[in-house]
């Protein structure tokens, strides 16, 4: 199963995909806000086709204890939408700390912080996907 993963940023969107065996997440892309939401979740469809995914998944920024903040609402809202907009299923997902995570990552492949901040968008949207992947594998292994 193809999916798309998204980290839903005020300036920026994460896309990330699946292998079309949904076990590997890829960062793919990064789009710019253009200040006008329903653009931007055409834009979202788009991808969605083109990639011909099957599930999209979106961080939700929970806050360390498991609630939801401001963020996370506000994501939580957006997928809605992006859900009424899209033929396949939304799911959404924890993201928390996945752009410390993709940080990380892009500085220990040693890129300077101005390579960083062009790819660590798309990175933390397929540190989110991947670990959905992994969560969706566990629970069918465990059934």
């Amino acid at each position: 199963m193809r999916a798309l993963g998204l980290d839903l940023g005020a300036k920026r969107i994460g896309v990330a995909v699946s292998d079309p065996d949904g076990r590997l997440a890829t960062p793919a892309d990064v789009l710019y806000r253009t200040g006008d939401r329903a653009r931007d979740h055409r834009a979202i469809v788009g991808l969605a086709r083109e990639w011909e995914a099957e599930v999209v998944v979106v961080g939700v920024p929970y806050s360390l204890d498991g609630g939801t903040g401001p963020a996370a609402e506000e994501m939580l809202a957006e997928s809605s939408d992006l859900a009424a907009l899209l033929d396949v299923p939304v799911e959404t997902h924890d993201e928390r700390l996945t752009t410390l995570t993709a940080t990380q990552q892009l500085r220990e492949a040693g890129l300077d912080e101005r390579a960083q901040r062009r790819v660590v968008d798309q990175v933390a949207a397929a540190v989110l996907l991947q670990s959905w992947l992994d969560g969706r594998r566990a629970g069918v292994d465990d059934a």
